[in-house]
């Protein structure tokens, strides 16, 4: 594994990193209880010590497993988590994958720290981040100056923002960023989904901000799982793209096969995936999302693998500026 230090602080971060949504929630295929486990011990064993959950996943589940697998080294790993949805309010019972109410007022944002720590058994959050913010909230200094007394009474080190639900939130990101001066910014990006995240990386190196970016393989369009749009079960996270999205996107995908000559190449189309993120400077770790020991061993190796070329990474522009050479492309759909 290699890694790079989160700017403006004393972080360093692996260039792959686990997200701990997939085996918190079946959102990403169901996973058995024994296999979560496997999967966070060895990722620790190949070098992934940064682990990146939500207090949102599983309704704490995601803490409460992080905590029981991998708690007693806890000096040995970083931990990311976020708050800012209300789960605790059970009178408003959540829809499918709707958003819930958010809340940001001091004395939530408190109370959903203390719970955070009790759920992962430990004194200190390393990164504790706004979860899906909109400027509405991050205009609120008393948002910031609670943040800012956590991390004064230790409880949290770092603060920063994940963006979503989908890949747009450009004012989000550029306001956190140029006025909030967080360290870390979460976003998306991929091969297939570069915006607004292009524009995110002037921006970062001008703040000395790092980014952590996820779903690198675009629904798991660029890991050649599949080549025609399959059917996710009920409740399955991808299942809430379009299947005309799927098919594009596929489509997309037909035309990188210069990727994924693994005997040329030196990598797999999952690991160029990576490494095409990585070759940004100003992201710090990716988050693809594991499901199995195969997955976990292949990705978590992707940045040994060869950069990519001058070559490759001016074919991949030329891909992009072009619509993939797509005759009609269509619309884009963000993620959800």
């Amino acid at each position: 594994m290699l890694y790079r230090k989160l700017p403006r602080t004393d972080l360093i971060l692996p260039e792959v990193g686990f997200g701990v949504w997939t085996v918190a929630t079946n959102w990403w295929g169901e996973i058995a209880e024994h296999d979560k486990a496997a999967l966070l011990e060895n990722a620790l064993d190949l070098g992934i010590n940064f682990f990146d959950t939500a207090d949102t996943y599983g309704e704490g589940y995601g803490e409460e497993l992080l905590a029981e697998v991998l708690g007693h080294r806890r000096t040995d790993i970083i931990i990311a988590t976020k708050f800012g949805y209300d789960f605790y309010d059970k009178t408003t019972p959540r829809i499918g994958h709707q958003e819930r109410a958010q809340k940001f007022d001091r004395e939530f944002v408190t109370f959903a720290c203390e719970q955070s720590l009790r759920r992962l058994r430990t004194d200190y959050i390393d990164i504790y981040q706004i979860h899906n913010p909109r400027i509405d909230a991050l205009e609120k200094d008393e948002l910031f100056e609670t943040l800012e007394q956590l991390q004064f009474e230790g409880k949290i080190r770092h603060f920063g923002v994940a963006l979503g639900p989908d890949i747009g939130w450009f004012e989000e990101g550029d306001a956190a960023m140029r006025e909030r001066h967080v360290p870390s910014v979460q976003i998306i990006y991929s091969i297939l989904e570069q915006e607004p995240a292009r524009d995110f990386f002037p921006i970062a190196k001008e703040q000395e901000v790092g980014l952590i970016s996820r779903v690198p393989h675009a629904s798991d369009v660029l890991t050649g799982k599949y080549i025609e749009p399959p059917e996710f079960k009920e409740g399955d996270h991808r299942s809430h793209r379009r299947i005309e999205w799927l098919k594009e996107a596929l489509r997309k995908a037909e035309q990188l096969g210069f990727l994924k000559d693994e005997d040329n190449t030196g990598r797999t189309m999952s690991q160029a995936a990576i490494k095409f993120c990585l070759d940004q400077p100003a992201i710090v770790s990716v988050l693809p999302n594991f499901t199995n020991l195969e997955e976990l061993r292949e990705y978590a190796a992707a940045p040994e693998t060869p950069d990519l070329t001058e070559w490759e990474r001016s074919r991949l522009e030329d891909l992009w500026q072009n619509a993939f050479d797509l005759e009609e492309p269509a619309r884009e759909f963000r993620e959800i």
